[in-house]
């Protein structure tokens, strides 16, 4: 079974979603409708845009005072959100992380998507780059365009909450979606879901993905980082690993550094690529903000999955004693002299001992981190917590 414009394909039995090509351009899939909703619109009703200021551009903005909820998307019935636009006319990164974007399936009593606007944008830590990936794209830093396919069944709805404690006076968007008779039995529901630890805990990975129970697909995330400022070094040696269906202290997937992980390595700069980039590499603000999206490296799980990322750095062995002698919150983990690796936690051994030679030392270390996890999951509600205040999340920006 094919799909026209992000295809599902049968797969022996298994269902899978896949980017359209150039073959599916030409397909008219039946009992299929296509429909955009703005404030020119905002109901997507046949034959009902434009109707304002007799059809010369009556409505193409509006503002959303503090406080105020808009609900920029409701539609009853069967579809898929294909594309998202919407540009404001204040992008500063406390505002950006201050407006909260939440989507619902299916009548769904919480969000499916729960997140700080800016962030779910890939403007992680407020940071507007000019860019272009497989799901998110800022053509000229100045808007905020998505295109990851949205299925649902009975119904969706998309609200946008103002909790600057100022008024945004101008909001331009539209969302456009196709209306469906079904959707297959096995199409996931989309969700995004945002954790920060101002400073993380030492010796404790961070959650980019809290355990979330179902079946799905992971579809990658959005990750920022804010060094500690008593330690404003290298802070990307930790790994990335992935516990999938009843995982317990030992993940299924790990990766060898955050670097890696996205694709590079020896260090980290900024560039933007399909499925993982960095857009921020500011290493004297100690700003640091990338991306890696599973697309044809698919991450599937049938049970559970938890995600994480170790909160690690290094530097050279003279560097990380003084670190300690300062008092700094570090724990050396490993030292890495030429060709050779020296554990330092299994067994327990003083990086203080003279007979471990100079080299790299990699160590645990402390710093702010934040993340927007993206996935698919069979069912409209994910149980995680609902997104944190507006004040832990512009805090320190």
């Amino acid at each position: 079974m094919k799909r026209f414009a992000g295809m599902i394909c049968a797969i022996g039995g298994l269902f899978i979603m896949l980017p359209s090509t150039a073959d599916d351009l030409f397909l008219l899939p039946k009992d299929t409708h296509t429909r955009w909703i703005s404030f020119e619109n905002p109901t997507g009703q046949k034959g009902g845009g434009g109707k304002e200021n007799a059809g010369a551009k009556g409505h193409a903005f509006d503002s959303l005072a503090a406080d105020q909820t808009r609900t920029l998307l409701e539609y009853e019935g069967c579809g898929t959100i294909r594309r998202m636009w919407l540009t404001i006319d204040d992008r500063k990164p406390d505002m950006l992380r201050a407006l909260r974007l939440r989507m619902y399936w299916d009548h769904a009593a919480t969000p499916a998507v729960d997140v700080p606007f800016g962030d779910f944008f890939c403007a992680i830590l407020g940071h507007m780059a000019k860019f272009e990936n497989e799901f998110f794209s800022n053509p000229e830093g100045r808007s905020f365009n998505c295109y990851v396919p949205m299925p649902f069944r009975t119904g969706a709805r998309i609200t946008l909450t103002n909790e600057s404690g100022r008024n945004l006076e101008k909001l331009f968007y539209d969302i456009d979606f196709t209306i469906e008779p079904a959707q297959p039995e096995a199409a996931l529901y989309f969700h995004a879901t945002w954790r920060r630890e101002r400073w993380t805990e030492l010796r404790k990975d961070f959650e980019i993905l809290s355990r979330v129970t179902g079946s799905g697909r992971f579809l990658g995330a959005n990750i920022g980082v804010i060094t500690h400022p008593d330690n404003a070094g290298w802070w990307g040696e930790g790994e990335v690993k992935m516990y999938l269906d009843g995982d317990g202290e030992f993940p299924t997937i790990v990766g060898t550094g955050t670097e890696d992980y996205i694709g590079t390595g020896w260090g980290q700069g900024e560039y933007a690529h399909r499925y993982q980039g960095c857009l921020q590499a500011d290493g004297k603000a100690g700003h640091f903000s990338f991306y890696r999206y599973h697309v044809p490296d698919p991450v599937y799980f049938h049970q559970d999955i938890r995600v994480t990322i170790q909160q690690m750095g290094g530097a050279g062995k003279k560097q990380v004693l003084e670190l300690l002698e300062k008092n700094v919150p570090v724990v050396p983990v490993s030292v890495n002299p030429d060709n050779a690796f020296i554990p330092l936690l299994d067994p327990p051994r003083d990086l203080k001992d003279q007979s471990i030679p100079d080299g790299w030392t990699n160590m645990y270390r402390q710093d702010d981190f934040s993340a927007v996890a993206y996935f698919y999951l069979n069912r409209a509600e994910n149980g995680l917590p609902e997104l944190a205040s507006v004040a832990k999340r512009v805090e320190g920006l």
